[in-house]
Formats: structure tokens, C-alpha cells, sequence
């Protein structure tokens, strides 16, 4: 199992549920883009004053596995680790856990690539938030 340094806490709003009252499948990919952001803020890679077109990144690749429903009122809390960095992609672990227990409810992989909006190409990894990360993740 990944080892994960950074949380980011979740609060399931109603309009998130499915017909069967658990949170429907495609919020998972939305709390783990939140959680990306968030951790991408607090590493310093980017500022809440800065525009989504300046992110410099763009989604390439994703898988998830549903392991426990998730349902309304549950305290959750999204794992994030950039557990690969690549030339010009990362490859992030990331995970949706029960707060209290730890139980994990979804797991997956994110594949981000560096990108820059304004060429519309494929750029290197920044060499400032390479080693912010590895500073973060110990790698």
C-alpha cells in the first residue's frame, strides 16, 4: 500500500449522491482533483490567486478501483503521492479513506503530464517543483 503524506478533507454534499444514496462514482474523480490542488498549493507548486490555464498541467491518464461505498455524512479525507516523475509526466497515487478509521473506499492512479496552455505543448517538469516534491515525498 503507498504511503501517504498528504490529506485533504472531503465534505460530501447531498448533490453528490447517486439514486442508491452513496456517493456516486464519478465524485471520486472530483475529490481526487480537488485533493491534487490542495496539495499542489501547499507544496507551493501553485497559489489560489493564479489562473487554472497557469497549472501548467493537464490529466493524461486515469485508472480507479471502488472498494466500499461512500455514503452521505461520512467524515472522508483524500489521499495524495506523486509516487513517479517522468520527463514530462508524474504519476500520482491517490485515495479516498474513512477519516475515522482509515478504511480505504477508493484507491487509483492519476497520470498528469506538464503542459503549457498558451503553446499548447508538452513541456519538461518544472526543476522547482521537481524538487519540491521530491523534498515533500522523501524520493
Amino acid at each position: 500500500m503507498t504511503h501517504f503524506k498528504f490529506f485533504h478533507p472531503i465534505e460530501i454534499r447531498y448533490g453528490d449522491l447517486d439514486p442508491q444514496g452513496h456517493v456516486n462514482n464519478a465524485k471520486h474523480l472530483t475529490y481526487f482533483e480537488q485533493a491534487r490542488i490542495a496539495y499542489m498549493i501547499q507544496l507551493g507548486l501553485f497559489s489560489k490567486d493564479q489562473s487554472f490555464m497557469e497549472i501548467g498541467v493537464i490529466l493524461a491518464d486515469i485508472h480507479i478501483a471502488y472498494l466500499a461505498p461512500v455514503y452521505y455524512g461520512e467524515q472522508i479525507k483524500v489521499g495524495v503521492h506523486v509516487a513517479k516523475m517522468g520527463n514530462k509526466s508524474m504519476t500520482w497515487a491517490q485515495n479516498i479513506v474513512a477519516a475515522k478509521t482509515g478504511k480505504e473506499l477508493s484507491k487509483g492512479e492519476v497520470v498528469m503530464v506538464t503542459y503549457d496552455y498558451g503553446q499548447q505543448k508538452t513541456i519538461a517538469i518544472p526543476h522547482e517543483w521537481r524538487e519540491k516534491i521530491k523534498a515533500f515525498e522523501g524520493i
